[in-house]
């Protein structure tokens, strides 16, 4: 059987996003599962040692990991989802400005994610949740509504929606905080709070959405959901009470 040159370029991004998003994700809960429970467990001098040896190596995958999946995500969805045509409900519309301006949310829609997060209404944790998930929920139903996108192509724009907050928040927020906080503690100073309290917040935020991220992944299998925008915006919510639960374990989770 022939291959085509969609179908070759499909093969291997398809191949180099898994790795990238493997390597990135199983990093992102070493963090949040293993790190954050481990680092306080030791004196400032075991701190001073380690901590500038082990982080930024491992924030080199990290970082790298992401910037991978985002670049090979978006390589993924111009070839199988624009080029394709498989975005919008009905194949043979063409795209309009309801579409158009979905799709310019779902890049950009990181911005209003960052200011939220930045205003007092994003300082605590259940109205941010909340209003992030009302956000969630009407950029569903105005890709759905307005865009005329199908399941597929409403889910995996999520997705993509996701997959850009997480990687800003690595590149502009978790990595520039990083970088002051090791020289503080290399420095044998103790690391700025706002710095530590928003590499954190993000971190977790990253781990929140990775969850329903992999589910958008996977949304070519998932034919019982089909053209069912409420058992989506259920599965964001179920992603996220498992990752409140594996926060829970985790803080149990003891050394020898």
């Amino acid at each position: 059987m022939e291959m085509s040159a969609p179908d070759i370029v499909q093969a291997v991004f398809r191949w180099l996003h898994i790795i990238a998003g493997i390597t990135w994700i199983g990093l992102l809960y070493f963090f949040n599962w293993i790190n954050s429970a481990f680092v306080p467990t030791m004196d400032g001098e075991t701190k001073k040692k380690v901590v500038p040896e082990l982080l930024p190596r491992v924030l080199f995958w990290f970082r790298w990991g992401g910037a991978w999946t985002w670049f090979t995500g978006v390589i993924l969805l111009a070839v199988v989802f624009y080029h394709g045509k498989i975005v919008l409900a009905d194949s043979s519309a063409s795209w309009g400005i309801g579409a158009t301006v979905m799709l310019l949310t779902t890049f950009l829609g990181v911005f209003v994610y960052d200011l939220l997060y930045k205003s007092p209404l994003g300082k605590n944790p259940k109205v941010g949740g909340t209003i992030s998930f009302l956000l969630i929920a009407s950029v569903v139903c105005a890709m759905i509504e307005w865009g005329g996108f199908g399941y597929r192509g409403y889910v995996i724009h999520t997705g993509a929606l996701f997959g850009t907050i997480m990687a800003f928040n690595v590149w502009f927020r978790i990595w520039p905080a990083q970088q002051k906080i090791i020289m503080a503690i290399k420095n044998g100073e103790a690391p700025d709070s706002v710095l530590v309290g928003l590499s954190g917040m993000r971190s977790r935020h990253n781990t929140y959405l990775s969850v329903p991220l992999i589910w958008t992944m996977i949304n070519a299998h998932t034919t019982f959901a089909s053209s069912n925008r409420v058992i989506f915006m259920v599965v964001i919510l179920l992603g996220w009470h498992i990752v409140y639960q594996l926060y829970k374990k985790s803080s149990k989770v003891k050394g020898f």
